[in-house]
């Protein structure tokens, strides 16, 4: 990979490529032009392969992209040519549905943990994934395996529990809670407020 620096919404769009080319393999599809390819993903055919240029040279002009050639470049930029393990801190509801949810796995993520400070959560497992007590939370990252995790906590506990996970060695953080996160410039955080979200489709409904 080119020692440059690469913008985070090339790499989000790096996602979105993969969602297209996965549904075209599906359909046994083995060659793709970048017109179809970005117009599945929603973009232009010009961002398309800018987006792809940091990551190497792709397709043939005339010929158009192998679909499963530039599925493994794609899944081996994003770190996803083996199962990357993520824990979950928040076994609440919100943390209990993302325990069993199914497609984690099937794009190459699996939640090895789950971690909640409620004693009556602590102890039992979800889908397999045991519920551990956040005061292992420390212990557990110990060993560095793990440098992602999902934070769906309460607010109040928001920035502690992502303070901790800095500092046990996590670099990247998908984060439910309801509230913005200070973290240092190396850490990764991408925010999923649901309610914001509702906030903003209902300007649209009327």
């Amino acid at each position: 990979m080119p020692d440059l620096e690469i913008p985070r919404k090339a790499v989000y769009r790096l996602s979105l490529y993969q969602r297209c080319l996965q549904r075209l393999q599906e359909n046994e599809v083995e060659t793709v032009s970048s017109q179809a390819l970005a117009k599945a993903a929603g973009v232009k055919p010009t961002q398309l392969r800018k987006d792809l240029a940091y990551f190497g040279q792709f397709g043939k002009r005339g010929l158009g992209y192998d679909v499963g050639v530039l599925a493994g470049s794609i899944s081996e930029a994003l770190g996803r040519t083996r199962l990357q393990p993520v824990i979950l801190i928040g076994a609440g509801n919100l943390g209990s549905a993302l325990l069993r949810y199914q497609g984690f796995r099937k794009e190459g993520f699996e939640i090895v943990a789950a971690f909640d400070a409620d004693p009556m959560l602590v102890g039992r497992a979800v889908q397999g994934v045991p519920v551990r007590a956040e005061e292992d939370l420390a212990d557990f990252l110990a060993g560095g395996a793990v440098k992602m995790a999902i934070l769906a906590v309460p607010a109040e506990a928001a920035q502690r529990v992502a303070n901790e996970l800095v500092g046990s060695g996590v670099q990247a953080i998908l984060n439910f809670s309801p509230i913005v996160l200070e973290v240092p410039g190396e850490v990764v955080v991408n925010h999923v407020d649901l309610a914001l979200e509702l906030e903003n489709l209902s300007y649209f409904v009327r």
